[in-house]
């Protein structure tokens, strides 16, 4: 008998632990899901027949239960969002604030998102990428976990357009530290605030109820953006 190659599970930037959805969630992935959700297949999006239109298009990875997604959505009708999350009862909290305030603009999967920039953004599609907080995975032996990698700023390269931005934050000092160097080290971006410098919240990211939290636990937030050749 031969041995059969065994297939190397993935490593996730994400465990996927989730309480019950409200009634009000789970109406919203019955009847607004349909509307605004992007089923994966591994297929390759169609971006402007997507949202119906050539409007420049930002993704956020990892949107977390919407807050900053919304408001940048809302702030800005005359672009389009797509949101990536695993995280089911984020997503019906983000899909019952679209229909609240009336979007359009706004689109959602629920997928790994490695693996949806991977099969399903195209070349320099993206107008912009968010990653705001992610989990910083701080014991050391779970920093193979980390989404922010050499690997995945190859991606990001791949699918943001040029003069295009990659806007991430971190309240985990050492975190930002290692998303500093990696980033520096990708010769298609550059530091809009300068070498090995961390620029000021931009007035378009909203400073979270998380933030906030970390702020009176002494977590300062940096944030860093790097722009497109």
């Amino acid at each position: 008998m031969t041995e059969q190659p065994s297939r190397q599970r993935p490593i996730r930037s994400y465990v996927l632990r989730e309480g019950r959805l409200t009634s009000g969630q789970q109406r919203a992935f019955a009847s607004l899901w349909p509307k605004y959700g992007v089923d994966f297949h591994g297929q390759q999006l169609d971006l402007p027949s997507l949202f119906g239109n050539n409007q420049p298009v930002y993704l956020e990875v990892g949107f977390g239960n919407g807050e900053s997604l919304l408001r940048m959505a809302e702030a800005n009708p005359d672009r389009n969002y797509l949101g990536i999350e695993v995280h089911r009862p984020g997503i019906g909290h983000l899909l019952l604030g679209i229909e609240q305030h009336g979007l359009c603009n706004l689109r959602l999967i629920r997928h790994d998102a490695v693996e949806v920039l991977h099969q399903s953004i195209g070349n320099a599609s993206l107008a912009g990428v968010f990653l705001f907080f992610p989990d910083p995975w701080h014991k050391r032996r779970h920093h193979k976990r980390r989404i922010l990698n050499p690997a995945f700023v190859k991606e990001l390269t791949r699918v943001i357009q040029s003069g295009g931005c990659f806007h991430t934050a971190t309240d985990w000092a050492e975190y930002a530290e290692q998303m500093m160097d990696i980033l520096t080290a990708t010769p298609e971006f550059n530091n809009i605030a300068g070498r090995g410098q961390f620029s000021p919240r931009p007035s378009y990211r909203p400073m979270t109820r998380f933030e906030l939290r970390g702020q009176r636990l002494g977590q300062g937030a940096r944030d860093l953006i790097f722009q497109r050749h």
